[in-house]
């Protein structure tokens, strides 16, 4: 075989590249439509979490230990009276300081006595018990309610329903889009979710501190919000 010219090859080189099919450019990929929303759900709180405090002060640390320890397991036995089993109730806190008082120049500390506080998470499991939880709490020694949350056990039918609302929102957006740009939707490209809630429904409990004799603790739990957001994107087509 009689090899062929240089010059030749270059030729038919360029040659076969200028007989391939050019790549489409980016510009020419095919319009899209993205669209964002949220739906929400009530739901009904059925479980609460209620955290109860004792506080105690003494000359020492632990003669305010002593008087502690047996005011909260006289606190721990009248929740249990009420109706909550023990392995529903745990430590959160438990705290030893020092009070001291300074002279009127600021300086040489001395201690004045010693603050033990000890708190108990309570969790409710119905919230018709929360009232009576509080008051039993209170009325046996505890000084401090320090929060009072209510939740849900169950957020599925209402985590999907704020899903279906949400997801409807999104579309009904697009198909305005869609239509105001003289076209219509395509197949859906993504679709994607982002929990927003429910968060506990926290209340102040100031009112339950340690003083006077007081009147059954009146409670409402109210309702929750579960808010859920979806972000989905369609093919824009556009009318012929």
């Amino acid at each position: 075989m009689i090899p062929l010219p240089t010059s030749v090859l270059v030729f038919s080189a360029a040659l076969a590249a200028a007989a391939a099919p050019p790549l489409p450019p980016a510009a020419l990929a095919p319009p899209q439509i993205v669209t964002s929303a949220s739906g929400e759900a009530r739901l009904a709180p059925d479980r609460a979490n209620i955290l109860i405090g004792v506080q105690t002060r003494a000359a020492s640390a632990a003669i305010a230990a002593r008087d502690n320890n047996a005011r909260q397991q006289a606190v721990i036995a009248a929740i249990v009276a009420v109706g909550i089993p023990r392995q529903q109730i745990s430590t959160e806190n438990y705290n030893v300081y020092a009070e001291t008082r300074t002279d009127p120049a600021g300086q040489n500390p001395k201690v004045t006595g010693y603050v033990v506080t000890n708190v108990v998470r309570v969790e409710v499991r119905r919230t018709d018990q929360v009232g009576p939880v509080i008051d039993a709490g209170l009325a046996k020694g505890a000084n401090q309610i320090n929060s009072l949350e209510f939740f849900s056990s169950n957020t599925d039918a209402g985590r999907r329903q704020a899903l279906a609302e949400a997801i409807g929102k999104a579309r009904g957006d697009a198909e305005a889009m869609a239509r105001a740009a003289n076209g219509g939707l395509g197949q859906l490209l993504e679709l994607s979710t982002e929990d927003t809630g429910p968060r506990p429904m926290v209340r102040s409990a100031e009112m339950y501190k340690a003083g006077a004799a007081m009147a059954a603790a009146p409670i409402e739990p109210g309702e929750l919000t579960l808010r859920v957001a979806v972000t989905a994107r369609w093919q824009f087509v556009p009318n012929q």
